[in-house]
């Protein structure tokens, strides 16, 4: 097999793990090599349906000792197989960069031999990338849950972010689907990287010269939908990941079904718009204030798919509003549906100087009509008769693997 026909293979086979945005990460070229990034992320290019391209994203290989029921590439699976050499992957990295097809690596892998065996494969990579090529391009490696932790701080120094996926919400998911994993081991991984780098930032701060230590930090993946984990236990466990370990983001990839899938495994695929809900609530946790138990409840366990949860939230809290503009907190301000977290900066800015009205709001293109029935303004105060309007269903298309700064917008106007 050549390695056109193995790229793809394991191009094909790494397009279901959507962890891959490449912002945060800082690294000027060095004038031996190729290659640089910058802190407004390198994610440029997208396929229609959202897959970013301008990383290389392949599996080291699609060969895998574990057998989890939901992934197409695992053990008892019927897929043709590949693997590459360390040599290939390096080399393909630096003539799609030289040809301007891509502007990092994004690199996976199945489990072969020992976790630790597949680790040390893929810091190879990295290695003969920075050290023997001198590549100053993003790389984003996947931390293999279960491997010892010196493999880890090595990794760390060659890849601008870590990732080890927490595959599936709760551990009676992993029973059920995945029983070779275990989430402790998973979290065990998260918690060396989030160990080793809260380390060495701190010695960074005292050390210029100390190395840095995946700087874009780490990420991780979790599927929905394959099992009956509701959104109230999704969102807990990410509040709890985000409070752990201080994640830059975890990814919601809504299940697929495949061919000849096994029958615990649902026939339907995850509405596209329940994935597009879990993220609103994931930035509610991390941009807006909000705590898990604000916005799901065991009573109604599962976000609403007909309206956002920051309106929903508003709707079960009348006493909390209207809110005005020109006085309150900037937490208060961050839970008027509609207004997004930049804007209630800008709004803290202008009324310095001056009370703010209607026309100032629509100035900072701010949807009036949305948030009318919330505010309070210096020209405006909503008719205490009129409750507020339901707003239409929208299924809305999120380019998953942008920078967070596009994705932040997007989330950002709708909130």
């Amino acid at each position: 097999m050549n390695t056109q026909q193995k790229l793809e293979i394991l191009a094909d086979a790494a397009k279901y793990d959507a962890s891959c945005a490449s912002s945060g990460a800082t690294r000027a070229g060095n004038g031996k090599g190729v290659g640089h990034t910058d802190g407004t992320g390198i994610c440029h290019s997208y396929t229609p349906d959202g897959r970013c391209v301008s990383l290389l994203k392949i599996l080291l290989t699609n060969f895998c000792t574990y057998d989890c029921v939901f992934c197409v590439n695992r053990a008892s699976s019927d897929i043709r197989r590949a693997r590459f050499t360390v040599e290939e992957v390096v080399s393909l990295t630096l003539d799609f960069y030289k040809r301007n097809y891509i502007e990092g690596l994004f690199l996976s892998s199945g489990i072969i031999q020992s976790p630790d065996y597949t680790m040390e494969q893929l810091i190879q990579v990295a290695r003969s990338l920075r050290l023997t090529h001198h590549f100053g391009g993003y790389i984003h490696v996947k931390a293999i849950p279960g491997c010892s932790g010196s493999l880890i701080e090595t990794a760390g120094l060659y890849a601008d972010r870590l990732s080890a996926n927490i595959e599936l919400p709760t551990q009676q998911d992993l029973v059920q689907l995945a029983p070779e994993k275990r989430s402790v081991v998973i979290e065990t991984t998260m918690h060396q990287i989030h160990s080793r780098k809260t380390e060495m930032d701190e010695d960074r701060r005292r050390i210029r010269s100390t190395p840095k230590f995946a700087p874009a930090g780490q990420s991780t993946q979790m599927v929905v939908g394959a099992t009956d984990t509701t959104d109230h236990e999704i969102i807990h466990r990410a509040a709890s990941l985000y409070s752990s370990y201080r994640l830059r983001r975890i990814y919601y990839t809504g299940f697929s079904p495949y061919p000849q899938a096994d029958r615990r495994l649902p026939l339907a695929a995850t509405p596209l718009v329940r994935e597009h809900r879990l993220y609103q609530a994931d930035w509610l946790l991390r941009y807006y204030g909000f705590q898990a138990g604000e916005i799901t409840t065991p009573d109604a366990p599962d976000l609403d798919l007909s309206v956002d949860p920051k309106t929903l939230w508003a709707r079960r809290h009348p006493e909390a509003f209207p809110i005005d503009v020109n006085a309150a907190p900037r937490e208060t301000l961050l839970r008027v549906p509609g207004l997004g977290y930049r804007n209630v900066d800008r709004i803290l800015a202008i009324r310095r100087y001056h009370r703010l009205t209607l026309e100032d709001l629509r100035r900072l293109r701010v949807s009036v009509k949305s948030i009318s029935p919330w505010i309070v303004t210096a020209d405006y105060l909503p008719h205490p008769s009129l409750p507020p309007q339901q707003p239409p269903l929208q299924q809305l298309s999120l380019n998953l693997e942008a920078d967070p700064g596009t994705i932040s917008s997007t989330l950002d106007g709708q909130l």
